[in-house]
């Protein structure tokens, strides 16, 4: 079902994360104790050195912080999409938590269905959620 694209590798810090996309809901990692988000996920938080995190899920909205357009040559899974756009989105709840995503037309639409000259740094996006095999389910993000 993937199609030859290439899939994250899900490991027990960042389980939670796959398991809230498989769900339909955008979670993040914070601390229990200071309550800081972080992102990667990891085993113990950055700032104030506690184990204990929780896994709430965010408003899934954000704004578009940078973006690419990937050209050939590139892998030949993604070579029949290009050109198409790689954004970073800098989320509502914090803006330091940064995601690397697609923005697409519409849910299921494909990684190249935005014209990349119409995308604009600081517009609004929000999550939209694409199964690309039977355990991934990958963020991509619309226009609201």
């Amino acid at each position: 079902m993937s199609d030859g694209i290439l899939l994250p590798v899900v490991d027990e810090d960042g389980a939670p994360f796959w398991e809230g996309t498989r769900l339909g809901e955008l979670r993040m990692q914070r601390c229990s104790e200071c309550a800081r988000f972080r992102f990667p996920p990891r085993p113990m938080c950055p700032w104030c050195r506690s184990t204990a995190s929780e896994w709430p899920a965010l408003s899934g909205r954000g704004i578009v912080w940078s973006f690419a357009v990937s050209h050939p040559p590139l892998l030949p899974a993604y070579a029949e999409l290009a050109p198409y756009n790689t954004v970073v989105v800098a989320l509502d709840e914090d803006p330091s938590l940064r995601l690397v995503g697609n923005l697409i037309a519409a849910a299921g639409a494909p990684i190249n269905s935005v014209d990349p000259a119409t995308i604009e740094i600081g517009e609004p996006i929000q999550v939209v959620f694409d199964r690309v095999s039977d355990d991934i389910v990958l963020p991509r993000w619309t226009r609201p």
